[in-house]
């Protein structure tokens, strides 16, 4: 049985790694946040203490997956967001070099401008915010550095549920839970949603293929915010009850000030010529996600 270590695993997509992974693979999986039983402490920001952790374990893959995700937390600290988002991904290419193993890195939509309204695997980024900026640079580094490797690019991220997901989603059903009987929904962002389940699926079938290389990996569909929101507001059968305002980004510019591009619409042209593309339609992921996470959430 070969091995992963898995590095930044007690996020939402950590959880849906291990999940997935453990149970064709032996898996170590450690974060800063040992939140579940099957996570040990290791901070990949301390080179040697990174190291030392993984080069005990003496795995066959590398996944580093961990990152700042917070935009306005990363806006107003670059330093921390530099050291946790990029300098450890470089720990990660060297660790992974040294014993001749592949790394696994996550990029992000983020990293493009929303000049175009869809991007592929060859459009070039430009990233806009602290947050894309580093994990752009996190992508470079791994493409021009890394022996062997893997890197996907994730959409608009929904997994974990009330305990991990801190995204879109949960805000939604947390404003719900809370009583709330009108949304206000920007009606100005389009995206391509992400069900952490469907993307390790995806990853272990393009693992176990051999490929490597930089990878769109999304789920299918071109949406937007606003349709995401109806969506979920269908799924839990309360349209009648719900009232949703459509608002520009400029309603949230206090609260969310960091630039995000218009457009971070991707698709998986290059796993998609490859045969290798299984990724479901994003109506029929979040319906899964919602019934699976959250049924009792709003009882």
């Amino acid at each position: 049985m070969k091995k992963i270590y898995m590095a930044g695993c007690g996020g939402m997509l950590g959880e849906a790694f291990y999940k997935v992974f453990s149970q064709d693979y032996e898996v170590k999986c450690s974060d800063i946040d040992s939140n579940e039983k099957w996570l040990s402490y290791c901070d990949f920001r301390d080179f040697e203490m990174y190291k030392n952790d993984v080069m005990a374990y003496k795995p066959d893959y590398l996944f580093h997956i961990g990152a700042f995700t917070d935009l306005e937390f990363c806006e107003l600290h670059p330093e921390e967001t530099y050291i946790t988002n990029e300098k450890s991904v470089e720990h990660a290419v060297k660790i992974s070099n040294s014993l001749k193993i592949p790394v696994l890195y996550i990029s992000t939509a983020g990293i493009f401008d929303g000049s175009k309204d869809v991007y592929d695997d060859f459009d070039i980024p430009a990233p806009l915010c602290q947050y894309a900026k580093t994990k752009y640079a996190g992508e470079k580094y791994v493409e021009n550095n890394a022996n062997s490797f893997l890197i996907f690019r994730a959409g608009w991220m929904m997994g974990g549920g009330p305990k991990k997901d801190k995204k879109f989603i949960h805000k939604i059903m947390s404003q719900i839970k809370s009583g709330q009987k009108e949304l206000f929904i920007v009606n100005d962002k389009f995206g391509t949603p992400t069900y952490t389940h469907d993307f390790a699926e995806n990853v272990l079938l393009v693992i176990e293929s051999g490929k490597r290389g930089l990878y769109n990996l999304v789920c299918e569909g071109l949406t937007s915010r606003l349709d995401v929101a109806k969506k979920i507001i269908s799924i839990i059968g309360l349209t009648d009850k719900v009232i949703i305002n459509q608002v520009s980004s400029k309603y949230f510019a206090k609260e969310y000030f960091a630039k995000r591009p218009h457009s971070e619409r991707l698709i998986n042209k290059k796993l998609s010529d490859a045969r290798l593309n299984i990724m479901r339609p994003w109506e029929v992921a979040i319906e899964e996600y919602l019934t699976q996470y959250y049924d009792n959430y709003l009882v």
